[in-house]
């Protein structure tokens, strides 16, 4: 019987110790799945700070991007202004011109001096305006001169031809163009994309797009620009040919010099 209790005293340790150590493996079980649960947190939460903090970053620059353009748009909106006030003058200068031709029958005489005066003025601005479509603004004013010793062409239409040739180049300042033309560029002679921006701006790009320059009135002549002006100019060039819509340019402009 004394046996038979040891062996049952036994029995019931070992159990015993069977269970808590189940217990403790359990116990081990739960406590890594909470620190597996609490890592994986943690790491959601950096990765959500980090998506947080490059969105602050990205915030920030658009919002300088966007004070940049308005203020590219606000000096945009004072230079159109002006030259909307240009424009409207030289149209106004037109228009009493035009009124004159209704009066050509009564001062004939005069008309004909004057028409030569016009042909010179218009002449000297072509030679001293930015170099664009020289070619053909020169044949123009070569035809009207020709014209001037036509009989079948009355005093009247002379005239008209004339205020139509000032009229061509007024527009050349609202409008913009790109055309291909040729340009000394390191010694020799490159074909080249023209980007001409009303009267504010003319530019080249190589064909091969990878060198650009913009004529400089100051000195007369075209100067190179660094190729960060490349990708602006060819923007520019797909707006002039209609191949992109039309948004805000980036070009090189003169600064307006004092009036003497």
């Amino acid at each position: 019987m004394k046996k038979q209790r040891l062996k049952a005293v036994a029995l019931t340790t070992m159990l015993s110790a069977g269970a808590l150590m189940g217990s403790v493996a359990m116990a081990d079980q739960t406590l890594d799945a909470v620190l597996k649960s609490g890592q994986a947190k943690t790491t959601l939460a950096q990765d959500s700070q980090k998506r947080i903090d490059r969105l602050a970053q990205e915030t920030d620059d658009l919002a300088q991007q966007f004070k940049q353009q308005n203020k590219l748009i606000d000096d945009l909106r004072v230079f159109n202004a002006q030259m909307e006030k240009q424009v409207a003058k030289q149209l106004v200068v037109v228009q009493e011109l035009e009124q004159s031709v209704e009066k050509v029958t009564v001062i004939e005489r005069q008309i004909q001096p004057l028409i030569f005066r016009m042909l010179d003025s218009l002449e000297q601005f072509v030679g001293l305006d930015k170099p664009f479509q020289v070619e053909e603004r020169k044949e123009r004013i070569a035809a009207l001169r020709s014209n001037q010793d036509r009989a079948d062409i009355s005093v009247s239409e002379k005239f008209r031809q004339v205020l139509e040739a000032y009229k061509i180049e007024s527009a050349y300042g609202n409008t913009i163009e790109a055309y291909k033309g040729t340009l000394p560029i390191d010694g020799q002679d490159r074909e080249v994309n023209i980007l001409r921006v009303g009267r504010v701006s003319l530019m080249y790009q190589t064909t091969d797009a990878k060198q650009c320059g913009t004529y400089d009135a100051s000195q007369g002549q075209w100067v190179a620009l660094d190729g960060s002006y490349n990708s602006r100019i060819l923007k520019g060039l797909r707006i002039a040919r209609n191949q992109a819509s039309k948004d805000i340019m980036t070009m090189a402009v003169q600064a307006p010099e004092a009036a003497q």
